[in-house]
């Protein structure tokens, strides 16, 4: 059951229950014998379990290598081999921690939120922002004496609410290479300062997401600049890692923004008169108007991929039923990540959880709390391609990762035409984007 020096096992037909039961055992096993960490493979993704920012390593292990093949079964073929490093497991460590439901449950299991939030393929990355930033210094910064204490260029310690993550007198992320996947920024509240290697630049937010295509390759920033001096500059976004099958990885990189006047909402009014509003930025839901087009690269323009991203809202006493997806194939993580109180499918659920649920069943949501339920909607069909990372780069296979390295290090991916690496784009709060190759500045609807 347990197989090393490449050599793979398959449990195929075992009820789930059985076969998570068989595969407790393994990693038991694993952790009791002291093997190094293990790369694992679930039908073709590698998983690299051992990531130091993971509060529970066997918790990600379970919810990446599980794959369905219908309502009660459970296919795993799983290719296990040692390598040097650390220690990945203590004996049985995270299996207390792991919550399983019943298999006549949609709830597949809960995980609870941490800095970055578990993902499962086609995604590769989730990270919720919530920064309570101060007001700004007239520079787009914080107070000098506020630094005091940040490791600055790497500061994700939280201090005070706020963060200044890889900036040293903005906060953000000055700037950086990537390729062979997609970035989803979805700005709810403050504003992002955003510019490129294409010569794109755009500030957004209070709603807005942009949509970028890493492709063949692409250097770019984002930086959260202080604009008001005279009160608090909140910031929550999100910020989602859309793999981009073979095919697509070396297409060249594309932009897109989404304005918040444009993207379709559903707006439900439950028997007692409470609304849940879902904001879709990606993927058809009954009842509200078509989603904007995806960059035509993506995974969620290929027919079949039923890629969805969605935010829903629920006042406090709303009841919402999320529809099942149209892929049997398809896999969903539903984020609880703001809110006092929530059901699902009548069990109450704890604050701060990511859920993996089943994708062909409709669940009822219930706000069972005083204040509005706030949840992300992950959803989408795997991409059955093995996945190579590093950092910035996620490709198929190690030589392709090295590759990327070396063209980075030769072409620079274009070069960079910005006089700064971490450009901010003056004192006005206005929100607009600028193309590659235009001179003119893109508006939202509403200010154009």
């Amino acid at each position: 059951m347990l197989c090393t020096n490449r050599r793979a096992a398959c449990i195929c037909g075992l009820g789930r229950s059985a076969a998570l039961q068989i595969l407790a055992i393994a990693t038991a096993i694993a952790a009791v014998c002291a093997l190094q960490p293990i790369p694992i493979r679930s039908a073709g993704f590698p998983l690299d379990v051992c990531r130091a920012s993971l509060a529970h390593p066997t918790a990600l292990f379970w919810q990446q290598c599980v794959v369905h093949c219908g309502p009660s079964k459970t296919a795993l073929k799983l290719q296990l081999f040692t390598t040097r490093g650390p220690q990945c497991f203590g004996a049985g460590a995270g299996l207390k921690g792991l919550l399983m439901s019943s298999p006549a449950s949609p709830i597949l299991r809960r995980l609870p939120l941490g800095s970055q939030w578990p993902c499962m393929n086609p995604f590769l990355f989730c990270a919720h922002h919530l920064d309570a930033y101060p007001k700004g210094n007239g520079a787009y910064g914080p107070d000098a004496a506020l630094l005091t204490g940040r490791n600055l260029g790497h500061d994700f310690s939280g201090q005070d609410g706020w963060n200044m993550y890889h900036g040293h007198t903005v906060p953000g992320f000055p700037v950086h290479p990537h390729r062979g996947f997609e970035t989803i920024t979805l700005v709810r509240q403050g504003m992002l300062d955003h510019a490129d290697s294409l010569g794109a630049m755009a500030r957004f937010g209070e709603g807005d997401v942009q949509w970028m295509t890493a492709g063949s390759g692409v250097q770019h920033t984002e930086m959260f600049p202080l604009l008001h001096t005279d009160r608090p500059n909140p910031l929550q976004l999100f910020q989602i890692w859309l793999n981009l099958p073979a095919s697509h990885k070396m297409d060249p990189a594309h932009f897109t923004m989404y304005w918040n006047e444009t993207i379709p909402r559903l707006h439900h009014h439950d028997a007692a008169g409470h609304t849940t509003t879902v904001t879709v930025v990606a993927g058809p839901l009954p009842g509200a108007e078509a989603p904007l087009p995806p960059p035509p690269a993506s995974w969620a323009a290929q027919a079949g991929s039923d890629v969805a991203v969605w935010i829903i809202e629920l006042a406090p006493g709303a009841q919402w039923q999320l529809p099942a997806a149209t892929n049997k194939e398809a896999v969903r993580v539903l984020y609880w990540y703001e809110g006092d109180g929530l059901s699902v499918e009548n069990k109450t659920e704890q604050a701060q959880t990511a859920l993996q649920l089943d994708s062909q069943h409709a669940v009822q949501l219930h706000n069972t709390g005083q204040q509005t339920a706030a949840l992300l909607l992950l959803q989408g069909v795997p991409i059955d391609e093995p996945v190579a990372r590093y950092g910035p780069f996620v490709m198929n296979t190690e030589a392709e990762i090295h590759q990327a390295i070396s063209d980075y290090r030769r072409t620079q991916f274009g070069g960079w035409p910005w006089p700064e690496s971490a450009p901010v784009h003056g004192p006005t709060p206005r929100r607009f984007a600028r193309r590659p190759g235009k001179t003119e500045d893109e508006r939202p609807p509403a200010a154009a």
